[in-house]
């Protein structure tokens, strides 16, 4: 199932095993079907038993992807304005020669001014940082926090439980309540959803939590339309059931937590009719769900948390994340199989990140201790003059694996500071994106079928092996040769930079292991047991799930979690009464995906859900054209009068392309750059706005 790509090509077909690269928990093990040096089929592998041979409907497109007519085959030049599209094809080495001197040249004043951009376009660990960490580091650039996804919750998954793990995915079978909490499954975490519905079909009560109501709100017993925000009110609230109705498991938080009698303190303080006016939902139902988790835990049977980052997306999101994260423990949870809470399983890996990334090479740089930049803020940081604060302005920008001009929040200041004539912008991309049509470099990049890479997970414990089952299309190459190829045209002469791909693979692990296995099998498991915490032993500092956080307190900050309010509570300005979320479309994923056209035609237009009472209070009817405002910016969008936006809530479905969008923009020209109480994440789902009905767009 893995003959080399670059044999002759036989009429006969043959199968190649490969994963998914995209940004999901799942991380599937894929099998591709090539004939004749094409790809002709693309299934998921019915031997890997995550995947059990099922894909979503996004990735069972993926060859329409591959082979898109619009895909980017030749290094292109631009030679218009900024933004004018317009581009003329050259050669790789006059690319590569003309980049290289604009870096060197750029670097010799002060390489801090130069500023990777990048996130998990590729989740892979080759493609994704490996050749390009290097060269970055050896060239003494600046750094980029990556934190547009998920570092609110993984800082308060590591101040409580020590590091980003928890419950098994396939435990979840076992669960007698499931709380899918800030996570529309169905479009986003299907394999976790297929052990859901085992578990249901046992008689186990499935819970979601979510402002929206999904189609995995729909399938579920219970639906708590909670506002943005508030999942930290909701979390103390069910403490407090816990604490005075006499269910916590006060032997298990006694002999495994830390700080347990002083986070109960504050959960008295929470009863379920405080906590239904701060989350805006009626204290009965408050009350009904803890009756449902008190029944499970009284009765000695396991109650399990999905998790997801939609509600880490607002001030207090970290803080909400502790919250929920704190409720096993309490519960008594982690005792029994289909126990627990699972936000993220990427901390059970042994990656060796330092001998993928080399970050030593900063030693040899001309600046050994550079400056980071928050890719959050990248819209005030691409404006930012420089300063002895700040450093030097960015002169230079290389986008590879993201698409800022379409993801990054306050789009329209992303916009300009893009659209700067002086900041000389590489990308390396698939397509023709929002952020391409603004570089002066776009440098054709492989798809997941055309390179080697090694990927982790972050909802299981399985690593899995990609090998490129054909030739790169065109001039197409993967990220690491093309680093590898500035590198060498800047002089760097260390020998990390003639690791070739399939040596980076080995590396990531090392002895960790069986790399012979996971070439033959395409996936190996790590060992993670079905009850992690039963007895305690979590990887914090105190071996204790830390419930108040030593390591805050040591910083200034609450040890216990907190209920924080939101940046831009809505009505607080009575200009915008409005709360906006954004959650990516079924058919997307963020941006990815947007130019596959039956997946964009599935989806439809640019749209915004809207509830019935509101929509009426605006003179708005489904299907009429919108525009959705602050003072930040405004996008057309279509409104959808569908049952699934609550009061005072509505739902800009994302990422569209700011140029497929009817008007040239998208949500994100309304989101702010305002981070989170922990990791410095960005509030996509704190923003408030107001919407009136307007006229079709031309």
């Amino acid at each position: 199932m893995h003959a080399d790509p670059h044999a002759a090509e036989s009429v006969a077909p043959r199968t190649v095993l490969g994963a998914c690269p995209h940004d999901c928990p799942d991380t599937c093990s894929l099998v591709t079907t090539v004939q004749g040096g094409r790809a002709v089929r693309l299934v998921g592998n019915p031997d890997h038993p995550h995947t059990a041979g099922v894909l979503c409907t996004k990735v069972s497109r993926y060859l329409e992807r591959v082979y898109h007519p619009g895909r980017l085959l030749e290094p292109l030049k631009r030679i218009g304005p900024k933004g004018s599209g317009r581009f003329a094809p050259v050669s790789w080495d006059e690319a590569l020669d003309e980049i290289a001197a604009r870096l060197r040249a750029i670097a010799a004043r002060d390489p801090q001014a130069i500023l990777p951009y990048s996130y998990a376009g590729t989740m892979g660990l080759v493609q994704g940082e490996a050749m390009a960490a290097r060269f970055f580091h050896r060239l003494g650039a600046s750094r980029l926090e990556r934190t547009i996804c998920a570092s609110a919750g993984a800082a308060a998954l590591e101040t409580t439980l020590g590091a980003k793990v928890g419950m098994p995915v396939q435990a979840f079978a076992h669960s007698r309540v499931i709380l899918i909490w800030g996570s529309h499954s169905i479009a986003s975490n299907l394999h976790f959803w297929r052990h859901a519905q085992e578990a249901k079909r046992r008689g186990a009560q499935l819970v979601c939590i979510d402002p929206r109501r999904t189609e995995t709100a729909e399938k579920c017993h219970q639906h708590l339309a909670v506002l943005p925000g508030s999942d930290a009110a909701l979390a103390y609230a069910l403490m407090h059931e816990a604490f005075a109705r006499g269910w916590a498991d006060l032997d298990y938080l006694q002999r495994h937590t830390l700080g347990w009698e002083a986070l109960r303190e504050r959960a008295l303080q929470w009863s379920p009719s405080r906590a239904a006016e701060v989350c805006g939902v009626p204290a009965a139902q408050i009350e009904a769900l803890a009756r449902t988790v008190e029944a499970a835990v009284r009765a000695g049977e396991p109650v399990g948390i999905r998790l997801n980052y939609g509600m880490q997306r607002t001030r207090g999101g970290g803080n909400a994340v502790r919250a929920v994260a704190c409720l096993p423990a309490v519960w008594g949870a982690w005792r029994h199989r289909g126990g627990g809470l699972l936000l993220s399983s990427s901390g059970a890996y042994p990656v060796r990140r330092d001998a993928l990334h080399r970050p030593d090479l900063l030693a040899r740089s001309a600046c050994p201790q550079p400056r980071s930049v928050n890719m959050s803020t990248i819209g005030q940081a691409l404006l930012h003059p420089g300063d002895a604060a700040f450093g030097p302005r960015i002169e230079a920008l290389i986008v590879y694996n993201s698409n800022p001009a379409a993801v990054a929040p306050d789009g329209g200041q992303v916009q300009r500071g893009l659209r700067r004539e002086d900041l000389f912008t590489v990308v390396l991309e698939q397509f023709a994106t929002d952020t391409a049509d603004l570089a002066d470099f776009v440098l054709p990049a492989t798809t997941q079928l055309e390179h080697w890479d090694i990927h982790l997970s972050y909802g299981h414990t399985d690593v899995l092996l990609n090998r490129p089952a054909i030739e790169p299309l065109g001039q197409a190459r993967p990220n690491t040769a093309i680093f590898r190829a500035l590198a060498q045209r800047l002089g760097f002469d260390e020998p990390c930079f003639a690791d070739d791909d399939l040596t980076l693979c080995r590396q990531a692990f090392g002895d960790a292991l069986d790399f012979e296995v996971l070439l033959a099998r395409g996936w190996v498991s790590l060992p993670w047991p079905e009850t992690p915490f039963a007895d305690g032993g979590f990887p914090t500092p105190s071996g204790k799930c830390e419930l108040a956080s030593p390591r805050l307190a040591a910083l200034g900050l609450d040890p216990l979690p907190q209920v924080l309010p939101n940046h831009e509570p809505p009505g607080a300005d009575p200009r915008y009464p409005l709360a906006l979320i954004s959650p990516p479309a079924r058919h997307f994923l963020n941006s990815t995906f947007v130019n596959v056209v039956s997946l964009r035609d599935a989806e439809g237009e640019p749209a915004l859900e809207i509830h019935a009472d509101d929509a009426a209070a605006r003179g708005i009817a489904d299907g009429d054209w919108v525009e959705v405002f602050n003072d930040r910016g405004a996008c057309r969008l279509r409104a959808r009068v569908n049952g699934r936006a609550r009061p005072g809530v509505v739902v800009g479905l994302g990422i569209w392309w700011r140029k497929l969008s009817p008007d040239g923009r998208n949500v994100n020209e309304l989101t702010s750059q305002a981070l989170t109480d922990l990791g410095a994440a960005p509030t996509f789902y704190d923003c408030a706005v107001q919407v009136r009905r307007v006229a079709a767009p031309a």
